[in-house]
């Protein structure tokens, strides 16, 4: 598999498979959001249009980073949306790195969102669908997060190797600034388990493909089934 790891600045034209990496945390969090019972996550250009759609679709329940906010119903923390039931609703996630990398490969044939969370069923997906070409879009601090690097590279080692070890790439992702930040209170709108969460690898046995639906960009789960260790017959 050829892969590339690439910055969503970087992107000069769209590629057909793209597997684009938040894991601190838009995808960990939407991961989570499935996990709760979400139908659907619907991924916002801009918080104006989060809210619009939240205005059309009351049922709709908002999303954010950062700090709680008039209009939005949660904020971007796994620890915190843990506890909400979302059976059947559509989430509407607007974030600063995660959401504008999905949108900005909109166009490409395969686009998967993925973080340590949903690491083996990414690479699964992967496998399954023979992907000779991939490119990993690494959201976070202007493609430079080690985090989403670490996550993208043991996704890329773990579809061609199934028994690569995420040791090492759990290893880097907790050294990295944003666990720093998170654990430091640095930021906004944050749960202290939050970065425990986003390296829990494989919590979740489905993948996530955005696709575009009625003009919009929707993520949905997508469950992979595992080999089956019985030979067919």
């Amino acid at each position: 598999m050829d892969t590339r790891f690439l910055g969503t600045a970087e992107l000069t034209e769209t590629p057909s498979v793209a597997v684009v990496i938040d894991v601190m945390r838009a995808f960990t969090v939407a991961a989570w959001a499935f996990g709760q019972g979400a139908e659907k996550i619907v991924l916002a250009e801009s918080l104006d249009e989060a809210l619009a759609l939240k205005a059309a679709h009351p049922d709709w329940a908002a999303l954010k980073d950062g700090p709680a906010a008039p209009g939005f119903d949660m904020v971007n923390s796994p620890g915190l949306l843990r506890s909400i039931d979302l059976d059947g609703r559509t989430v509407v996630q607007k974030t600063t790195a995660g959401t504008v990398g999905a949108l900005a490969v909109k166009d490409a044939s395969l686009v998967l969102c993925a973080g340590f969370v949903v690491a083996e069923a990414t690479a699964r997906l992967l496998r399954t669908r023979e992907c000779d070409s991939v490119t990993f879009v690494v959201t976070g601090e202007d493609g430079q997060a080690d985090e989403d690097l670490a996550c993208a590279q043991y996704i890329a080692r773990r579809a061609t190797e199934t028994g690569a070890d995420a040791a090492e790439y759990l290893h880097r992702a907790a050294r990295s600034r944003a666990a720093a930040e998170l654990t430091q209170g640095v930021r906004q709108g944050v749960h202290p388990d939050d970065v425990a969460l986003c390296l829990e690898v494989d919590r979740f046995p489905f993948a996530m493909i955005a696709a575009s639906e009625d003009s919009l960009m929707v993520l949905r789960p997508c469950a992979v089934p595992a080999p089956s260790d019985t030979p067919a017959t």
